[in-house]
């Protein structure tokens, strides 16, 4: 990796940082989606400490300004929400590509950050895949339980089904490392039969 990485992560993390929204994490606040960006960093490193440079990328920038369309601008229901998703990861990517671009990287670098933004060949494209699987374990690590104190325990077991379904083998033998209260381990049990 070359001086262009560390410029575009540098750059994905200055626009995270403006987040609004904060989290506290160990006692630290952070803007919400510079941390999300940072665990899903550090998830990958422990998943797939191989991965490609790529990989890297569209990791640190997969919620880019995420703020910036708030999901109470569209309708409060499925479509709603499948609308939103779908008009987020054509954000991410432009959002992405711009950085990308202004730091040097060419188009074929480009062209497959924006493909992994966009969920392209998800379960053909083995980085598409390892994507999919560290989103899905930081969703389960880090926001499972917050999930746990606003839905029904048959919501939680549908949310965990359709992640599950997302993920790889190698996916959900990481998953079943992670270490979560008795509850949602139960939870995540019964989801997956």
């Amino acid at each position: 990796m070359d001086n262009k990485f560390d410029k575009a992560i540098s750059l994905f993390d200055k626009a995270n940082l403006k987040d609004p929204n904060i989290e506290l994490w160990e006692g630290k606040e952070y803007s919400k989606e510079l941390l999300y960006s940072m665990r899903l960093t550090d998830t990958l490193s422990s998943f797939s400490p191989n991965a490609s440079e790529t990989l890297k990328l569209a990791i640190r920038c997969q919620h880019i300004c995420r703020w910036e369309i708030p999901r109470d601008t569209y309708e409060m229901n499925r479509v709603g929400y499948l609308s939103w998703r779908k008009d987020l990861k054509l954000f991410h990517a432009d959002k992405s590509a711009e950085i990308l671009k202004e730091v040097g990287y060419d188009e074929g670098v480009i062209s497959d950050v924006s493909s992994l933004l966009l969920k392209k060949n998800l379960k053909r494209n083995k980085d598409a895949q390892t994507l999919e699987d560290v989103v899905c374990l930081v969703f389960l690590k880090f926001s499972l339980s917050k999930f746990s104190e606003k839905y029904s325990e048959e919501k939680l077991i549908d949310i965990i089904t359709k992640t599950w379904a997302k993920m790889s083998e190698d996916g959900h033998n990481k998953a079943l490392e992670i270490k979560l209260d008795d509850k949602l381990t139960s939870l995540i049990y019964k989801a997956i039969g």
